[in-house]
């Protein structure tokens, strides 16, 4: 588990590369204490670490890795898995939290972009701040098996209030939707490491689901 003080250190070293006029502290205890909420199973600090870390490795892709990276603590800042409006929630919490932070409007709006486009991971083509969030986030379909059983079972314990017939359908529906993609990531790197296991796995789980 990353530890509350590291990641601490990397938002605040962040924020003071992107001209922060403020503290950075006191927003990423707030940020941190959003991730660490009871009701979530995966989409905790351990999600959000992987994805900076992930972020990190395919930073040379980006047209401006740090506007990417602040939507990463941002995308999954508002989750209730209840909810459908998560990401247009947690899109308006970084503009508020960065506006108030004194960075620049034009930069405030491109994180709320960022952080809208982990609805559908669908960049445009020649987003590639885009394609390096959505290839960063999606990640983790293409771990190992063990790792990927992990992630699904924890995505099946975000849901526990929803039956099972009902969650396997919902879940059945997404991984085909996958699956159909011509492409579920979008950088070179990411794409030679993690498309094929990904495929494998998403695979695998409906193959399960379907039984």
């Amino acid at each position: 588990m990353p530890s509350p003080e590291a990641l601490t250190d990397r938002w605040s070293a962040l924020l003071r590369r992107c001209g922060a006029s403020v503290d950075p502290e006191p927003y990423g205890r707030d940020l941190l204490g959003r991730w660490a909420e009871p009701q979530r199973r995966y989409h905790t600090t351990e999600h959000l670490r992987a994805v900076l870390d992930h972020i990190d490795a395919l930073a040379g892709h980006a047209d401006d890795p740090d506007t990417v990276r602040l939507a990463a603590w941002f995308h999954d800042a508002v989750y209730k898995p209840d909810r459908s409006e998560n990401e247009e929630r947690s899109a308006a919490l970084a503009v508020r939290a960065l506006a108030e932070a004194g960075l620049p409007e034009r930069q405030v709006a491109e994180v709320a972009r960022l952080v809208r486009l982990t609805v559908t991971h669908r960049p445009e083509p020649g987003d590639r701040d885009g394609e390096v969030l959505c290839d960063a986030d999606l990640a983790v379909l293409g771990g190992p098996p063990e790792a990927y059983a992990a992630y699904a079972a924890a995505v099946r314990e975000e849901y526990a209030f929803v039956p099972d017939e009902a969650f396997r359908a919902g879940r059945a529906e997404i991984l085909r939707g996958l699956l159909a993609l011509p492409a579920l990531y979008r950088t070179p790197a990411a794409l030679e490491r993690f498309d094929a296991a990904a495929r494998v796995n998403l695979a695998e789980e409906l193959g399960r689901l379907e039984a």
